[in-house]
């Protein structure tokens, strides 16, 4: 069904910025404060006060405008949007409007079959509305309250082109997107704390066809929400246009619990927002001067990385794409590195090393809804961890229950070793003693092998480690039982 038609879809970001203090005042911008104790005459519209732009929330925009590759304006005007809403205290909000800092970015994206290119056609900064927090009981007890305290937060606008043609793409391109702005650190982008939101464009078309009417989907709250909520439009509409209907041109709302979008206003309740240059706040110029510190404040970016991961340490794409999915875990997986290459070679320790964080780290803090910041193994008793195998301290298997151990204590992998007396045995004299015992005592699996079944000396290996509980050099181990069952 779907195929007769292509989805188009644009999406606008609205990303809380990292600062102390709010865009336009001194008020903290801290999370979870009691509600309207972080306010002032300022951010609550009082007659008479002047805004003052925080210089940090200017910078954080324009270095993020540079990370996704915009053309910076020199000349910015900050311009007021009018409309009114319980939570805008002022009744206007200050934006930007027809000079934002940024202008024609864009964002490379890779779905399953290729990469791909989303234009950014603007970023724009504004301050942030208030918080209505709904009471719903009987008719006589429904109110609803405020909280201030979100009002005049640095909200960054990054809006796209309608360049996505499908709901997986804008999953794909908000992750994308969101790991830059961690790499960067501009945002949280906790979209449980409200720290990105975003709305979507919808229209569907015949390929190669003119645009579509669009509707706007919001109150989505999670990216899989983005993604059911795109999902169930596009079907949605492409049903409208099959039964011959006009699709209407209006806001929708998410429903997470029914799973459907639900009409909100149609075009004729559109607001006309009368912009106007911000008559309190003068023009922004930014010089070259400006523009090159903030370019030096840039690290390297999640696709430059994982670029390196694979050319500079020879993992795969795969491993690569994963250990750089979040800065701080990129950053843990190079200073495990960093310990480990003054002994071994990078390209020989990077495999094991990122099979460790992949698999057993990853795996253990998943269960646990924690991530790479929350983990209770440090970078430096992982790489001792590593070293220890590599050492033939002890083996694979006894390290993974030292890893167990590492994980509930954080202790280091040495003392534990210590501790459990898990040493390897790596003395010739006592393996021929484990060896001679195992040909003893499996005479039926011995003639096995020697008959030509070769299983059979796997089956001796595994008797072996199992009766030195696994402390017995796996390499030596095979060395004198082949030496011993040729003779």
């Amino acid at each position: 069904m779907a195929n007769v038609f292509q989805p188009v879809i644009g999406l606008e970001v609205h990303v809380q910025l990292k600062t102390k203090s709010k865009m336009f005042c001194g008020c903290s911008t801290e999370f979870g404060a009691p509600p309207n104790s972080n306010i002032c005459p300022v951010c609550t519209g009082q007659p008479g006060v002047l805004p003052v732009p925080n210089k940090k929330a200017i910078e954080m925009a324009i270095k993020t405008a540079l990370a996704l590759n915009c053309k910076i304006n020199n000349f910015s005007v900050f311009a007021r949007k009018n409309y009114f809403y319980p939570d805008l205290p002022k009744n206007y909000q200050i934006s930007q409007y027809e000079q934002p800092f940024a202008e024609d970015g864009s964002l490379e994206i890779e779905t399953k079959d290729a990469k791909k290119t989303i234009r950014i056609k603007r970023v724009h900064l504004e301050e942030d509305t208030g918080k209505l927090l709904h009471a719903i009981g009987s008719k006589e007890l429904d109110y609803s309250l405020i909280d201030f305290n979100r009002s005049g937060v640095p909200l960054l606008e990054i809006v796209s082109q309608p360049d996505i043609n499908s709901e997986e793409e804008a999953y794909i391109y908000l992750l994308t997107l969101k790991n830059i702005l961690q790499y960067i650190d501009v945002s949280d982008c906790d979209m449980e704390k409200g720290s990105l939101r975003c709305d979507a464009n919808v229209s569907v078309r015949y390929p190669d066809g003119p645009l579509g009417t669009k509707t706007e989907i919001k109150n989505m709250n999670s990216f899989k929400a983005v993604k059911s909520a795109l999902e169930y439009e596009i079907k949605r509409q492409i049903e409208i246009l099959k039964e011959n209907k006009k699709v209407v041109q209006e806001t929708r709302l998410w429903d997470d619990k029914l799973g459907i979008t639900q009409s909100m206003r149609s075009k004729e309740e559109a607001h006309d927002y009368r912009y106007f240059p911000e008559p309190d706040l003068v023009p922004i110029e930014l010089d070259k001067k400006f523009l090159d510190e903030i370019k030096k404040t840039i690290p390297m970016l999640p696709a430059q990385r994982k670029e390196k991961f694979i050319k500079d340490y020879g993992l795969s794409e795969y491993d690569s794409k994963v250990l750089t999915s979040q800065k701080e875990l990129a950053d843990y997986f190079e200073k495990c590195l960093s310990i480990l290459t003054p002994q071994y070679n990078a390209s020989s320790v990077a495999k094991p090393l990122s099979n460790w964080i992949t698999t057993e780290l990853l795996g253990k803090l998943n269960i646990e809804n924690k991530d790479i910041t929350q983990s209770p193994v440090s970078p430096e008793n992982l790489a001792n961890l590593i070293k220890l195998i590599l050492d033939e301290t002890i083996s694979g298997k006894i390290a993974k229950s030292v890893f167990d151990e590492m994980f509930k204590t954080g202790k280091n992998p040495g003392d534990i070793v210590k501790e459990k007396n898990l040493l390897q045995i790596t003395d010739e004299k006592e393996i021929n003693k484990l060896v001679d015992s195992a040909i003893e005592e499996n005479p039926k699996i011995v003639q096995e092998y020697l008959s030509g079944k070769t299983q059979a000396f796997g089956a001796l290996i595994g008797y072996i480690m199992k009766k030195s509980s696994e402390k017995a050099n796996p390499k030596l181990v095979n060395e004198i039982l082949r030496k011993k069952l040729s003779k």
